[in-house]
């Protein structure tokens, strides 16, 4: 049996799916029981409602020992999506001990349990930093802890060390970095968590693009490379995951024709990003609210990253799904 972490979330739901059309017995867990309903939704998009039926929900959370205790019994390979995706310097402290503590425990756990194969999904935020002479990211390039970083991609990366540390005990592992992952197009125009919030800022009239860029794939191939991945020999490796490298102008402007709304218009140099980001938290600290955009968003919003997929695609011989027309097909959905 396969044990998915994460299974209320955008990948977590989208691999539950996968696992079940390819004949596999899936447990996932759950933290509140009204979280399960948003898996429900995505099944009954896709019209595989029958599917979501067979998967077995257990009551757990990665945080709580004594209840990963009960749900590891009968489980042999293990997907740990689950993670506190936050760019608010206030989720510090919630996303270190969510990322890099809950992983320690589902590693402690898959060493005890003798778990066949452990799959790490972490993020191109966890990956290195380019060095003078370097041009592309890969899987090699090295982390550089004098660099700064956000506290998300310090969790991702500490998270990855709980997994290697696994490796090292004992356990056989795959870790995937994806980019940014786009899903279905939420019904809802309120704020999202993570690359949803495109789509929504978008359909609500986003006025301005940064001509930053970054690597961008889709949720369907995330969860079927990750699964090809723990199907093959391969293990004690990790893949950098994405199907190309877009400008966010390119990806605003294709998500825009796809709703069939007005594309934005103002470019915002990172003079005017950097002076909101300032701005934003001045307000965010005057009416106690939540952070719509940090130094650490500014700072991707107009940084031209660039990542390497070539290693995946000789490992598997993968071929992406084009991320535009992807877009296309989900505003249709």
């Amino acid at each position: 049996m396969v044990l998915v972490t994460g299974g209320t979330g955008l990948v977590g739901a989208h691999l539950l799916l996968h696992l079940l059309e390819n004949g596999e017995n899936v447990r996932a867990i759950y933290r509140k029981q009204n979280n399960i309903q948003k898996t429900k939704s995505f099944f009954e998009l896709y019209k595989k409602a029958d599917l979501f039926e067979k998967i077995e929900w257990l009551e757990a959370d990665i945080l709580d020992i004594p209840s990963l205790e009960i749900t590891f019994i009968g489980i042999e390979y293990v997907y740990h999506c689950a993670a506190f995706i936050s760019l608010d310097p206030k989720d510090e402290d919630l996303l270190r001990k969510t990322n890099i503590e809950g992983t320690a425990n589902m590693v402690n756990f898959s060493i005890a349990k003798g778990i066949k194969k452990f799959c790490f999904v972490s993020s191109i935020a966890a990956l290195g930093d380019l060095a003078a002479h370097e041009t592309i990211i890969t899987e090699e390039t090295e982390w550089n802890p004098e660099k700064p970083h956000s506290d998300y991609a310090i969790s991702k990366y500490g998270a990855e060390m709980e997994v290697w540390r696994g490796l090292q005990e004992g356990l056989d592992v795959i870790i995937v970095n994806p980019g940014v992952i786009l899903g279905p197009i939420p019904k809802s125009k309120t704020c999202e968590q993570g690359s949803a919030e495109f789509y929504v800022r978008v359909a609500n009239g986003l006025s301005f693009y940064t001509l930053g860029s970054t690597g961008f794939i889709t949720v369907n191939d995330v969860v079927r490379v990750t699964f090809e991945l723990m199907k093959s020999g391969i293990k004690n490796e990790r893949f950098t995951l994405i199907a190309e490298n877009i400008v966010f102008r390119d990806i605003f402007n294709t998500i825009s024709d796809a709703l069939k709304v007005k594309r934005p218009s103002i470019h915002a140099k990172p003079i005017l990003v950097n002076f909101a980001w300032i701005a934003d938290g001045i307000l965010s600290a005057l009416f106690f609210r939540k952070r719509s955009i940090t130094k650490a968003t500014a700072k991707a919003s107009y940084s031209k990253s660039l990542y390497s997929n070539e290693k995946i695609k000789t490992a598997l011989g993968t071929v992406f799904q084009d991320v535009h027309q992807y877009i296309n097909d989900v505003a249709k959905l």
